[in-house]
């Protein structure tokens, strides 16, 4: 029995020694060896099968790929006295597994000690900036569609003064901040570094954004009243010339018209002419027709003498 219980056991312990001797690594991970407590060797980075001492070695793994910290918005006044809220982030790597576990043991540790540097670099880069050099990323020429900017006698000194002061420097602060992270982090030989940081959100706090919102809705005001007097004044000229441009017309008309006139009642006077000259008798019968239909209407009565000519053309007619 006890022979049996032999045969099973031996192999069963053999293969039991076999699988805790035995360990692999994937290709995103880092390892060292624990032995009672302390770490021992270089770390291990290359994936695949590795070996330790069963039972007294331990394997402990670390990230290989670039990790992400991402901080707290802090509220930080500018050089200019302006307070804004800046809120980073960041990119961090495990260089050596060995120092980093000597150093922070873990990964949230890590990420602690990480708060306190990106912040404190953050901090002091911002601090010593003005708003324009952290809003702006580069030194490009900045183009202002505005029409109180654009107009120089609406422009005040103190914005041209800044702009011609301070330049765009987001690109730099970046790199500032990340050259004073990376010195940092290697003078405490953590055992990781900075891949990258960037500001994902500048911002004013509360009372900053109403004044400034305040500011804004004032300024657009005052163009949008700029625009209606301009469009008022170009309103005022177009009326204008159109009013000028009515009396040419009317002017013309009546011109054309008065010769129109002019040319019908010299036709008239001719065509008057050349009828008297035939038969003055019937003109003058004719245009005393005239007159009479003009004169009266059915309602009217009136007395002849004998000798109205009237009369006399009624006598011949008869006659």
């Amino acid at each position: 029995m006890m022979k049996r219980i032999a045969y099973i056991a031996g192999p069963l312990l053999i293969l039991i020694l076999i699988w805790s001797s035995v360990y692999t690594i994937r290709e995103n991970e880092q390892a060292i060896i624990i032995q009672f407590g302390k770490p021992i060797g270089e770390a291990i980075t290359s994936p695949g099968l590795h070996f330790k001492v069963p039972f007294i070695q331990e394997v402990i793994r670390f990230e290989k790929r670039i990790m992400e910290w991402d901080g707290d918005a802090d509220e930080i006044p500018t050089r200019d006295k302006k307070y804004i809220f800046i809120d980073a982030f960041a990119r961090w790597q495990i260089t050596d597994a060995l120092q980093f576990y000597k150093s922070t043991k873990n990964e949230r540790m890590a990420q602690s000690r990480l708060d306190d540097i990106i912040d404190g670099s953050v901090r002091d880069e911002i601090s010593n900036r003005v708003m324009i050099e952290i809003i702006r990323y580069t030194e490009r020429e900045m183009v202002i569609h505005d029409v109180a900017t654009a107009d120089p006698t609406m422009a005040t000194d103190t914005t041209e003064a800044a702009e011609d002061r301070y330049k765009g420097a987001r690109l730099e602060i970046i790199q500032s901040i990340l050259q004073s992270v990376s010195t940092k982090l290697d003078d405490l030989e953590l055992g990781i570094k900075v891949v990258d940081i960037q500001l994902k959100r500048i911002d004013y706090n509360q009372q900053v954004q109403e004044k400034l919102f305040n500011r804004m809705v004032s300024d657009q005001n005052r163009i949008a009243e700029k625009y209606r007097a301009q469009g008022q004044g170009e309103k005022e000229n177009i009326m204008g010339m159109t009013e000028q441009k009515k009396k040419e017309i009317l002017s013309s008309a009546y011109l054309k018209a008065q010769k129109i006139r002019g040319d019908a009642d010299a036709i008239a006077v001719k065509i008057y002419a050349d009828t008297y000259g035939q038969s003055p008798e019937f003109y003058n019968f004719l245009r005393s027709l005239e007159t009479y239909e003009n004169t009266l209407d059915s309602s009217t009565k009136f007395i002849l003498s004998t000798d109205n000519k009237y009369l006399q053309y009624l006598e011949k007619g008869a006659n």
